[in-house]
């Protein structure tokens, strides 16, 4: 294999601009909705309701359960997206 020509590098280029793009947000996702969890449970629901910690514990886990489920979600689009072009 020969080296690249200026139009493929540019495309590499674009391709890890994007993949850095995806990976950011997913972090960010996880944070927030984490954070989004525990401000619901903890601001909301136990104060409301006087039943800390459990309200913040419960929807904690749901913030870092729906974070996770982004991520593998972005997994799969982003493996389904790479078999199709390398095809």
């Amino acid at each position: 294999m020969g080296s690249l020509t200026p139009k493929q590098k540019k495309e590499k280029k674009s391709e890890f601009f994007r993949y850095i793009g995806v990976a950011s947000t997913v972090g960010i996702n996880l944070v927030i909705s984490t954070f989004i969890g525990f401000a619901i449970g903890y601001y909301l629901l136990d104060r409301f309701f006087n039943t800390s910690p459990w309200f913040t514990i419960l929807f904690t886990l749901f913030g870092i359960i729906a974070g996770f489920k982004y991520l593998f979600r972005v997994a799969s689009k982003m493996s389904n997206n790479e078999n199709n072009s390398s095809k």
